[in-house]
């Protein structure tokens, strides 16, 4: 009996030692396997770029689309599983910023540039802009505001491509639209993100999951130009655009 007593509480200990051990393998399995989530936007951006290389512009918005959704997703299941603490080796930041410049920045701009929707010295010019601006932003500090919003225009320049592929604008439309938002980006103007940003979330949150919706839809039908796709993606850009500029304008009701 007294032996027996003596070995409970180092029987609990163990099993409770056990049970953390458990516990924190567990958790950085769990935060790891985010990292490795959100790894996978590389690859879409590879094949994504093999697909602009040879001219099937259709083929490389659906896996950015792809990539879009992933870059939508890797940010809340970061913070559920707290990855700086449980899988501290990798920095999820650095790893989203990569991923994000070759989805967002890179190979849109490499795309607007092939497809000769600008023609001659305007094409230059628009991936100079695009590229330049965006390698600056990416590294600004001040990039998020303090409702998680951006702080200028947060260089989504797949989103814009993927649009102007749509509608197919003049190139004097275009080439003034990647000046404009190429200088918001260090503009005071804010921007909303869809899923951090409090304000309006039940509205933004959804019309996000709409243009991804949309863009998915436009890009499977080729850009087809009766496909009402269209409609939705220009409807849900520009809120996407201005909501952030109106949350400015509109103070917030105490």
């Amino acid at each position: 009996m007294l032996a027996g007593s003596a070995a409970n509480p180092q029987v609990r200990f163990a099993v409770s030692v056990r049970i953390r051990h458990d516990t924190l393998m567990t958790r950085a399995s769990q935060a790891l396997l985010v990292h490795l989530f959100t790894a996978t936007g590389a690859v879409f951006a590879m094949l994504a770029l093999l697909a602009a290389a040879q001219g099937q512009w259709s083929v490389m918005f659906l896996w950015l689309v792809v990539a879009f959704f992933v870059d939508g997703l890797d940010g809340p299941l970061a913070r559920k599983y707290d990855v700086k603490t449980n899988a501290p080796r990798f920095d999820g930041v650095v790893l989203d910023l990569i991923i994000d410049y070759l989805t967002y920045v890179f190979i849109p701009a490499f795309a607007l540039f092939h497809s000769g929707l600008l023609p001659g010295w305007t094409g230059w010019l628009a991936i100079i802009l695009i590229t330049f601006a965006s390698a600056l932003y990416f590294a600004d500090s001040r990039m998020k505001t303090e409702d998680n919003s951006f702080h200028g225009f947060p260089g989504c320049w797949n989103m814009l491509v993927l649009v102007l592929f749509a509608i197919q604008p003049n190139f004097w439309v275009i080439l003034s639209l990647v000046a404009l938002l190429a200088v918001a980006m260090f503009l005071p103007l804010k921007f909303i993100h869809p899923v951090r940003t409090e304000r309006w979330r039940v509205v933004s949150l959804p019309v996000a999951l709409a243009w991804t919706f949309f863009a998915g839809w436009a890009a499977w039908v080729d850009f087809h130009p009766e496909s009402w796709a269209h409609w939705g993606l220009v409807a849900t850009s520009v809120y996407l655009i201005f909501a952030g500029i109106a949350q400015q304008i509109l103070p917030r009701r105490g």
